[in-house]
């Protein structure tokens, strides 16, 4: 399969680290030293499934096709206000499509994810044209009274528009069970029969064991779709890292010895907008034309399970 169209949304609300430190007790020197993240775009009024059927459409004129020619779409979505109906469903009825279609939840690493899922199919020769959109708002899910969380994210949809090729060099997907490292858990509605202890927690982050365990899997991941490929880190014309933290993204660059310019990033505006990061990150590049035909891209993402992936391929 090859990438043939992009699009991506952002909520208009711009919160600044001196907003932040308006009502936490941080500033904008230790948010940005720790993270890199100076902004990021919060949803105020917008709903999320509205920019994410905003995102679907722009991936379609992108790439000249109509709803009506996806075959599948899949949605990488953490949370949102929708229980039931998947988020997919909004989205497909949203731009007119009358495909199947499936969400998943694979944390910040949802994009890479559903790009494998996507690849399956077209092996098996089951479809020719599928959407992908992520759509997050992880901005819901941290309590906005710790400052070692709710500084971290931001709000957006990014989507891309999947059609017949051979640009797909090579994916490699990873697990780790480490669920105590970062989570969230919700209450459900009470039966009168439950007897077990529950309870609603905001997002909880051991922010160390994040960063070793982000570094130690990018590095894996992208060495191990390199090395199938038979490829070397200074062939790869760019590295679109998943958006986490400026450190992060820092410490993977160093680990493969590339030159920074390599590393295109827009954390510093955008915050963590988990599965999100990738697709915008992508379809920023595309359309400020850093791409150029046959360039060689890597990109990696990681995120709570642990979870993980890379992808190469041609633009």
């Amino acid at each position: 399969m090859r990438i043939v169209g992009t699009g991506s949304v952002l909520p208009e609300k711009v919160v600044t680290n001196d907003m932040l430190a308006e009502f936490l007790d941080t500033s904008d020197e230790w948010i940005t030293t720790r993270t890199g993240v100076k902004s990021r775009h919060v949803i105020s009024y917008e709903k999320l499934e509205d920019m994410a059927i905003d995102a679907a459409n722009k991936a379609l004129t992108d790439a000249g096709m109509k709803a009506e020619d996806l075959d599948f779409i899949i949605c990488s979505n953490v949370v949102n206000e929708y229980i039931t109906p998947q988020l997919s469903c909004i989205i497909q009825g949203g731009i007119g499509a009358t495909c199947p279609c499936i969400d998943i939840n694979c944390a910040c690493a949802g994009f890479i994810y559903a790009l494998e899922i996507a690849e399956s199919f077209y092996q098996a020769g089951k479809v020719r044209n599928v959407l992908i959109v992520c759509a997050e708002e992880p901005t819901r899910m941290t309590d906005w009274s710790d400052r070692r969380t709710c500084v971290l994210f931001g709000d957006g949809a990014g989507a891309a528009v999947l059609a017949p090729g051979d640009n797909i060099k090579s994916i490699k997907l990873s697990s780790s069970s480490a669920t105590d490292k970062l989570w969230q858990c919700r209450m459900l509605q009470p039966t009168p029969y439950i007897t077990k202890e529950e309870k609603d927690v905001p997002l909880q982050m051991k922010g160390q064991d994040v960063f070793k365990f982000a570094v130690k899997a990018a590095g894996k991941d992208i060495t191990r779709v390199l090395e199938e490929t038979g490829r070397k880190p200074e062939e790869v014309d760019h590295y679109l890292l998943h958006q986490a933290n400026i450190r992060i993204i820092n410490a993977i660059q160093d680990y493969l010895g590339q030159p920074a310019e390599k590393f295109p990033v827009n954390v510093h505006d955008h915050g963590n907008s988990s599965s999100s990061c990738c697709p915008i990150l992508l379809d920023e590049c595309h359309r400020s034309g850093r791409f150029k035909k046959g360039d060689l891209i890597a990109m990696s993402a990681f995120g709570a399970g642990f979870v993980s992936g890379a992808v190469l391929f041609e633009w």
